[in-house]
Order: C-alpha cells, then structure tokens, then sequence
C-alpha cells in the first residue's frame, strides 16, 4: 500500500463526521419507527431509548475499506472479505434490531462472515491456523460485544480503546488503518451514547464492532504471529466478563443466549447507581492492559504467554469477586 498515512488525516476525519451526522440521522429514524429499547429487569437503562445508531459505524469503516481498496489493491482480496463480512454482519443486526430473529438464522449469517474473513486471510498469504483464528475470532467478537453492549458508552469506549491501540501496534501497515476507521466512527457515534445514551449501538453496530476488531486482530497477528497473543488483552475485560457469565449461566442450566443482566458489568452498575464508573472502570483496566501489551512486545517469546495468561487470570480473580458480591446482596434482599 502506498504511503496512506498522509491522506489519512483527511479520511479520519470523513470517517468521523459520517459517525456524527450518521448517528444523528440513526436516531430520528429510530424515533419515528419505534425502534426503541424499553426498560425492563434485563435492561440496565430506566427510560425507552433508540436503539441502531451503529449503522453510523458501518458506514463509515465502508468508508474507510473503500479508500484503502482504492490505494491498497494489492490488499483487494482481504479488504473486499472483510467488506462483505461487515455488510453481512450489520445486515442480520439491522434486521434483528427491527424484527427480533432465532439464534440460528443470526449465528448463520455470522459464520458465513467469519468464513469471509477467514478466506481474505488466506488471500494475504496466511496459514490454515491463521485463517481458523480469524474464524473464531470474528465468531466470538461479534457476540461477546452484542452480549457487553448493556449500559451506556461501555461497548463503543472499549472498541476505541482496542482499535487504537491495533492501529499503534501495526503502525505504517494496513491494519492500522482498518483500525484506525473503526476509531473514526466510533468517535463520531460516542457523544450520543455517552455520558448518557440518546441512542444505542443496536446489533447492527455491536456486531460490526466485534467484526472489525477480529478483522483488525487477525491481519496483524498473520504479520507479527509471535507477539499474536498481546493482542488479546485490549480485549481482556469483555472476553473474561462475558465468558465467565455465559460458562456460569450454562452450568446452572440457564438458556444463556438469551437476554439477561447477570454481567459483572451490569452488576456494578445497579451496585453504583450509574454506568459511567463501569464504562471508565472498564476502560482504566484496559488502559493498563494495552501498556503492558507494549511493554511486553519486545520480550522474548517464552514470557509473553505467562504475561498474557497473568493479566486473564487477574480479570478472572475480579469477576469471581463481582460474582459472589452480587450473590451476597441477591441472598441479604430475600
């Protein structure tokens, strides 16, 4: 690709403005379908709020992949991928947001993105393991950001967060700037959903943002496979809380694909009173999780699992404390 970091500037900041006037134009529409999310003891909001305002997302990572295929062809395979893969995605959102859908058309549609991605891997020279991550990935990203996209700002300020740091990590490579239009969108999305949200992401964004940060993932660790597994603790927070809940729904016997407010995130959220403490508790834990994932980055590669496992198993050791508070206080109101 040639060198895209000075008309970046210029793309950064369209990306940005299509989030805002986006998320704006998202929100009329919302309100004059109906299309809101209502309180209720699975919901962690107390007034009806629009829902779908990630359309403005998509939009402008459309954006963002259509100027890189324009200056990267040598790039088009994996680019056009994850294209498809992200109109796909947001397509089932966009759907679901307005006609709730089963599990399985939706769980469908994803593994056919996750197959997108998985053959534009393949296409930039990368190996059968490579592409089977990026699988996975795509597939676990795009339902633990649906399942962590419970109270105001969390889901799109923990997206910023991991996509800077991807596009600091791979900084002057393509994947940066994959990066970087997730960053943009987002940016111009955040002041509608937070400090209070006027609207929410909807499965057309929460989904996309799970895509695009597998998509980002995937392509630098194929380029830097032995510092691969640093770039699983920018997402730390979410694939621990929403793994671990899941795992415990699971084992009681609970139908955990289903709607629920059992997070520690949304825990904290009743226990506080309010959802910015969790979404910047959320993101302080993240901030740190990044700087260790740059400092280990020169390490051999011997120390860099025992830092990666290190950091989950502290994210593990607060969760199971949010757990058993959560439980204290469930036993003392009966």
């Amino acid at each position: 690709m040639p060198d895209a970091s000075a008309g970046w500037i210029g793309v950064f900041l369209v990306c940005f403005a299509i989030g805002l006037s986006g998320t704006w134009l998202a929100r009329r529409y919302a309100l004059r379908r109906r299309l809101l999310d209502l309180p209720g003891e699975r919901r962690s909001h107390a007034v009806p709020t629009p829902r779908g305002g990630g359309i403005a997302i998509v939009a402008a990572m459309l954006v963002a992949l259509a100027w890189m295929l324009v200056t990267g062809v040598a790039h088009a395979k994996f680019l056009l991928a994850v294209g498809a893969g992200l109109v796909l995605i947001s397509g089932i959102g966009w759907i679901d947001d307005h006609r709730p859908l089963a599990p399985w058309p939706r769980l469908a549609v994803q593994a056919i993105a996750a197959a997108a991605l998985a053959w534009g891997l393949a296409g930039e020279g990368g190996s059968v393991a490579g592409s089977l991550i990026g699988f996975v990935a795509a597939m676990v990203l795009v339902n633990v950001w649906n399942f962590m996209d419970g109270i105001d700002g969390i889901a799109t300020t923990q997206a910023i967060l991991a996509g800077i740091a991807y596009a600091v990590f791979a900084w002057g490579a393509p994947p940066a700037w994959l990066a970087l239009g997730l960053v943009a969108g987002s940016l111009g999305f955040l002041p509608f959903n937070f400090p209070k949200a006027r609207i929410f992401l909807g499965d057309v964004g929460s989904g996309a943002l799970g895509y695009a940060l597998a998509a980002s993932a995937a392509w630098i660790a194929q380029a830097d496979w032995p510092n691969a597994p640093l770039l699983l603790l920018p997402l730390s927070a979410f694939l621990v809380d929403a793994s671990l809940t899941l795992a415990a729904r699971a084992v009681a016997g609970q139908r955990w694909w289903t709607p629920h407010a059992e997070h520690a995130y949304q825990f904290w959220a009743r226990h506080l009173r309010s959802h910015q403490p969790v979404a910047f508790s959320f993101a302080g834990w993240t901030l740190l999780a990044v700087l260790i994932m740059f400092a280990a980055r020169n390490w051999a590669g011997a120390f860099i699992m025992p830092v990666v496992t290190a950091v989950f198993v502290a994210a593990c050791a607060i969760w199971t404390w949010s757990r058993w508070l959560r439980q204290r206080e469930e036993a003392a109101g009966k």
